[in-house]
């Protein structure tokens, strides 16, 4: 055991000090402020002659970067087309400044941050909220040589993409999804517990408003749940409200009616009468099979005496 700790140890080798609080970090957070808030004559005074930044999650083994007078722009392209723009540390991180020594004969700082990003484009309304990293370099005359920046390329995607116009599959306002639905409620109206949830597949998903987000119950409590109102409630009526559409979805290949209705309730012990708006989301399968319910709807008035 002595030996084998002798060994681990005689392959280790420091290379520098790494700096909880430096000059280096003060400048790299400057930086990221002078750039959101549009100060491109702070951010100027701050990036060195030769300066070039990198998207670090570009492959192209040819990237030359973006050089100062362009960075600079961009500055002033997000202060004009966006609105809310934040950078902050992330939530219980903090940056390092990174004094090397091998391979470091000018005396080259690295700092690396860790932040949040957040902020919205004016024009698409696409939402910025994302994790930030970037490493800095910053020469022996505190400037800033170079920015390396790792973030999420698909909301950059997502906010190019709002730039045009395109479809997204096919709507119905006729369907034999909605038919099954139609089918499926009438059979909830007449309180048939069987033939309604027939409809759904044996492992599907159900969820409502008055659930904690995320949670969701399976088939067999679905159903238990619906019996057990119907010893205290009457079904009087669930009427539709508008029609029902039937959405395809190119994207993800989904398959969803929505449809909205007034479900009618009578309380056996005193006759009170509610009416609940409900909003009910299903996603079907390919043999058209319910696979999952979202309702919006709330039972808080069914509680009240």
């Amino acid at each position: 055991m002595i030996l084998l700790t002798c060994i681990v140890y005689s392959q280790t080798k420091k290379n520098g000090t790494i700096y909880l609080e430096h000059p280096a970090i003060t400048i790299a957070e400057q930086a990221q402020q002078a750039f959101i808030k549009g100060d491109t004559t702070k951010l100027k005074s701050l990036l060195a002659e030769n300066f070039k930044a990198y998207n670090g999650m570009n492959a192209n083994p040819d990237n030359e970067g973006t050089d100062k007078k362009t960075f600079l722009r961009q500055s002033s392209f997000w202060k004009n087309n966006a609105s809310y723009l934040s950078i902050e540390r992330y939530p219980g991180a903090y940056p390092d400044a990174l004094e090397y020594k091998k391979d470091n004969k000018d005396d080259k700082i690295w700092v690396q941050t860790w932040d949040m990003l957040k902020g919205v484009h004016n024009a698409t309304g696409v939402k910025l909220n994302m994790p930030l990293h970037r490493l800095f370099v910053i020469n022996k005359d505190n400037k800033i040589e170079t920015i390396i920046t790792y973030d999420d390329g698909a909301v950059f995607q997502t906010l190019r993409a709002g730039f045009s116009t395109r479809t997204n599959g096919k709507l119905y306002d006729q369907h034999e999804n909605i038919n099954t639905v139609r089918k499926m409620v009438a059979s909830l109206e007449h309180g048939d517990a069987d033939k309604a949830f027939s409809y759904f597949t044996e492992d599907a998903t159900f969820s409502n408003l008055d659930m904690p987000n995320g949670e969701t119950k399976n088939l067999e409590e679905e159903k238990e749940d619906f019996l057990m109102m119907l010893t205290n409630w009457d079904i009087e009526s669930i009427d539709v409200r508008g029609y029902p559409d039937y959405l395809e979805y190119e994207i993800g290949n989904g398959k969803v009616v929505q449809s909205w209705w007034d479900f009618r309730v009578k309380r056996k012990s005193d006759g009170k009468k509610i009416n609940i708006p409900v909003l009910l989301i299903h996603d079907f399968n390919d043999e058209g099979k319910i696979i999952n319910e979202t309702g919006y709807y709330t039972v808080a008035a069914m509680m009240e005496k």
